[in-house]
């Protein structure tokens, strides 16, 4: 019996390592197109696009159906990792304020990576992205929703809103300057050699990013809704519009392409630590 649950637990251990590198890999098949893009529209050979502009590029390729459902694979997993890490805290962030923080930074990002997911199921037709998207209760959300903007004041939810990309891009740009990322790697000096620099460069050009789109909604204020607050491809073309937009945005260009180096570097070396509960 000891050596049945033995294996058993080898087998959840090894599809817990097999789901986070799988998608930290996803995740940097999309910013290296989104990466990619802003680089070509600042030398003047495109435009530039967000997440989902990314996954929508995926599509127009040929066998675009087949490499979208490799991604939903990717981000399903990439989802449920953060899920692990959040509330198994197998990285032992703990349960004060910091640590409680960041476990809600990583929930915050499975919501928004399965919101990608399910765009990405949209895309494809998938039955499933269309219960998902449209299905039963979304009436009742939306008058809610719609109750709540319309309430005295609630136009400073923005502000509320901003302060969400403004503390992931502040978390970002203070990893990639400290270099806190590289206790969570399991690679040789010769490894990090390389992986070090390129690491620190994306997190700072994501961290960025974020900063840009907290700029816009504390600025923008009431040009913009809670619920539909700009996004990165936003911010890129704000970016675009300030005065040497085009060397700024080819720079943060380089920058996701740098993020999205990392992330795959995140997939093939990152230390995955297991919950407890796995063990």
């Amino acid at each position: 019996m000891q050596t049945i649950a033995a294996h058993g637990n080898g087998e959840v251990s090894r599809g817990i390592v097999w789901l986070a590198r799988s998608g930290y890999a996803a995740r940097g098949v999309v910013y290296l197109i989104v990466g990619a893009f802003a680089f070509m529209a600042g030398i003047g050979s495109g435009e530039t696009v967000g997440t989902k502009g990314a996954i929508q590029q995926l599509l127009g390729h040929p066998f675009g159906d087949t490499l979208l459902w490799v991604m939903v694979v990717g981000l399903v997993a990439y989802v449920a990792w953060r899920l692990t890490q959040a509330i198994t805290d197998p990285e032992g962030h703990g349960t004060d304020a910091k640590g409680l923080s960041i476990r809600a930074g990583l929930l915050g990002s499975a919501a928004a990576y399965t919101l990608l997911a399910l765009f990405t199921l949209g895309l494809l037709g998938s039955s499933v992205g269309e219960s998902a998207s449209g299905g039963a209760g979304s009436s009742g959300s939306s008058d809610f929703l719609s109750g709540l903007l319309g309430l005295k004041y609630s136009n400073y939810l923005v502000y509320v809103v901003a302060l969400v990309p403004l503390a992931v891009g502040i978390a970002h740009l203070v990893k990639g300057w400290k270099a806190k990322f590289e206790k969570y790697f399991h690679a040789s000096e010769d490894v990090m050699r390389w992986v070090r620099p390129i690491a620190r460069a994306g997190l700072i050009a994501r961290g960025v990013a974020f900063l840009i789109v907290a700029g816009m909604l504390f600025s923008g204020g009431g040009r913009y809704e809670p619920t539909d607050p700009p996004g990165l491809e936003d911010a890129l073309k704000a970016l675009q519009s300030l005065p040497f937009g085009t060397f700024w945005l080819s720079l943060v260009g380089l920058g996701l392409v740098a993020f999205a180096v990392y992330s795959v570097s995140e997939a093939i070396w990152r230390r995955i630590d297991m919950p407890a509960v796995f063990r």
